[in-house]
C-alpha cells in the first residue's frame, strides 16, 4: 500500500530533522575537539553516525512504502557553546525536540490508520527514551562535576570509552 501524502511529507520533515542533529553533532564534536577533549568528540562523533542512520532508517521506510523522499535545505548549527556543560544540554534539547516529532508521527500515523508506519515508528519511540537518557545522564554528570577540571577530564575519558552499540 503506497503511503499518504501527509505520511510522505512527515516523514520528509523527520528525515529533515535527523539529519539537521547529525550536523549539529558534528559541530559539537568540533567544539570539543578545539578544547582538545577527545572523549567528548567521540562521543559527539557516534552519536552523529546514530542521527545518520535513523534518517536513512525512515529513507529505506519511505522508499519500500512507494513514497518519495525529498530533502531538505540544512540550517547552520549551533558552533558556540559557552561550556561542555551546555553543549550537552544543548543536545538533550535536540533529543527532546527530535522525540516530540516522533511522538508526533506516530500519533498522525494512528490517526491515519497507517499501521505499517505505527509499527515501524514503534522502534524510534522505545530508542529516543535511549538517546534522552544517555544524553541526560551525562549532563547530570557534567552538573556534578562543576568547575572542577580534574573531574571533567575523568568524565571525557568515560566518554571516550563509549562504543556504537
Amino acid at each position: 500500500m503506497k503511503i499518504s501524502e501527509k505520511i510522505q511529507q512527515a516523514i520528509n520533515d523527520q528525515i529533515n530533522m535527523e539529519l539537521a542533529s547529525s550536523y549539529a553533532y558534528l559541530s559539537m564534536a568540533a567544539y570539543f575537539e578545539s578544547l582538545a577533549l577527545d572523549g567528548f568528540a567521540h562521543w559527539m562523533h557516534l552519536q552523529r553516525r546514530e542521527e545518520d542512520e535513523h534518517a536513512m532508517r525512515f529513507y529505506n521506510y519511505m522508499n519500500d512504502r512507494d513514497g518519495r523522499v525529498m530533502l531538505k535545505a540544512l540550517g547552520e548549527p549551533p558552533h558556540e557553546f559557552s561550556s561542555p556543560l551546555d553543549a550537552f544540554e544543548q543536545s538533550l534539547e535536540n533529543e527532546r525536540q527530535v522525540s516530540a516529532s516522533i511522538h508526533a508521527l506516530y500519533d498522525l500515523a494512528q490517526k491515519e490508520k497507517d499501521h505499517a508506519t505505527t509499527s515501524m515508528l514503534k522502534w524510534f519511540v522505545d530508542e529516543q527514551v535511549e538517546e534522552e537518557k544517555s544524553v541526560g545522564d551525562m549532563v547530570d554528570r557534567l552538573k556534578l562535576a562543576g568547575d572542577h577540571p580534574g573531574a571533567l577530564l575523568l568524565l571525557d575519558r568515560e566518554a571516550a570509552g563509549r562504543s556504537d552499540s
